[in-house]
């Protein structure tokens, strides 16, 4: 039998997404993916300042903060060939190296680790075995009885009530969840911790970037600058000032503050973000064979040493692995014209050359021209335009970035620490290398990359 599925929105991006999937006898035939709202970022920029870009094109997202404000401001430099100060790439690395951990333990906890964890089974725990379970996992200094009691005792009250807040969407008690009781209510008590742990975590950035989200840049540095000396006449009365007169500065009192929070980093990830996504893990091998892409993997390189300029000094590699071909890295050059390209073939825009044409991100444009039907509507038309999304190719193909390109690529290139997790992760699972290629080998580069970084902050 052949049917139609949809899936609008995919709450989890914003909610701007929709996706089409075409089903026969339960398996997927066809799928389809359509950005379902205009930003028009690119169009809004026309005519300002390019040193005031970073702060409007960081508004192309509520929840990613940083990233597009970066790559706005380094796009800027780029075009004028400026080279910003050691320090200031310091700074950068850490606000970086803050979202990114950040994000992947709040991804993993508020936004899919609901599709592992039955909530409400977490009421049938008996709390000593939890604690039980979770001193086998992990020192985590809360795992005691009374801790995981304690929320039990919360997560009933607010079942009781009818009104599960937090948890209020899900499918509990549905056959597809596999964790034990026990497991259940570890996890939504890390759920929870994780909520608080957040606020210690984007400290860092209202340090060095003044708030989250959506920190502050200056093109060609930072906003702040590093000064151990309390009476350095950069000094201001920022919240860590120590006297003089003048601009603002960082003393040892922040830096202080900065290492504790990269020290809540690193505990929170190895007592209980790593732990868990084994745990549960354990329990859902069989999604190591589901979900596997189109095997194409791309890195652009981040986390410079040596300046943007300078890819051999980059933290995170650049590269591309094609066919799931871990044995040869192709080299990338982002400015190549016949590299990366942009295509509008199924979109509402309108490119000059023609809509078959693909344009490099220097020469691109955004021409809208929406033709479809009015939202809502039943089905996409296909064979049409169906998206305010543009189609990005590398040489033509299409390419998976993110975290399991960027493990891939360090694992490739020989990454000791990297081979050393890869390894031992697979191993504990009793798991091939080709398992990293699913649902869950995404779930579980997300997680060795937060370590990878945690680990880093240190430098």
């Amino acid at each position: 039998m052949s049917e139609r599925l949809v899936i609008d929105p995919i709450t989890r991006i914003e909610g701007h997404l929709r996706i089409e999937a075409q089903m026969k006898d339960g398996a997927i035939e066809e799928a389809y993916s359509s950005g379902t709202m205009v930003r028009g970022i690119e169009v809004i920029l026309r005519g300002r300042d390019p040193r005031d870009a970073w702060a409007f094109a960081q508004r192309i997202c509520g929840v990613c903060t940083l990233v597009h404000a970066i790559a706005s401001v380094r796009a800027v430099e780029d075009a004028l060939k400026v080279r910003i100060p050691p320090n200031a790439e310091l700074i950068r690395n850490l606000m970086i190296g803050a979202q990114y951990i950040h994000d992947h333990v709040m991804h993993f906890y508020h936004l899919h680790a609901l599709d592992w964890v039955d909530v409400v089974s977490a009421l049938k725990a008996d709390p000593k075995a939890t604690a039980a379970l979770a001193q086998s996992l992990s020192k985590y200094a809360k795992s005691s009885p009374g801790y995981f009691a304690d929320v039990q005792a919360k997560l009933k009250k607010q079942v009781d009530s009818g009104q599960l807040g937090l948890f209020r969407n899900g499918y509990w008690g549905h056959p597809a969840y596999k964790l034990p009781p026990e497991a259940n209510l570890m996890a939504v008590a890390h759920y929870l911790d994780a909520l608080a742990w957040q606020r210690e975590v984007v400290a860092l950035h209202t340090i060095l970037g003044g708030k989250n989200p959506h920190p502050n840049f200056v093109v060609g540095g930072v906003p702040i600058a590093i000064s151990i000396w309390p009476d350095h006449p950069g000094r201001g009365k920022g919240p860590h000032y120590r006297g003089g007169q003048g601009g603002t500065a960082l003393d040892v009192t922040g830096l202080q503050r900065i290492q504790s929070v990269i020290r809540s980093m690193r505990d929170f990830v190895d007592q209980v973000y790593v732990p868990d996504t084994l745990a549960i893990a354990g329990f859902y091998k069989d999604w190591f064979k589901q979900g596997e892409g189109l095997g194409n993997f791309m890195t652009f390189g981040d986390l410079p040493a040596r300046g943007m300029a300078d890819p051999s000094g980059f933290f995170f590699p650049r590269g591309a692995i094609l066919d799931r071909d871990l044995s040869r890295i192709h080299e990338v050059d982002l400015n190549a014209e016949d590299q990366v390209q942009e295509f509008v073939a199924h979109s509402w825009y309108d490119y000059s050359g023609g809509k078959e044409k693909g344009l490099h991100p220097y020469q691109g444009e955004t021409k809208l021209n929406y033709s479809g039907p009015k939202p809502p509507f039943q089905q996409l038309p296909v064979e049409q335009a169906y998206s305010w999304l543009k189609s990005p190719r590398w040489k033509g193909k299409a390419m998976e970035v993110g975290p399991l390109a960027r493990v891939l690529m360090l694992y490739a290139q020989g990454h000791a620490q990297t081979k050393e997790l890869v390894g031992a992760t697979l191993k504990q699972l009793d798991l091939p290398v080709q398992a990293l290629f699913s649902t869950l080998g995404r779930t579980a580069a997300r997680t060795l990359e937060t370590k990878i970084l945690a680990d880093a902050m240190q430098g």
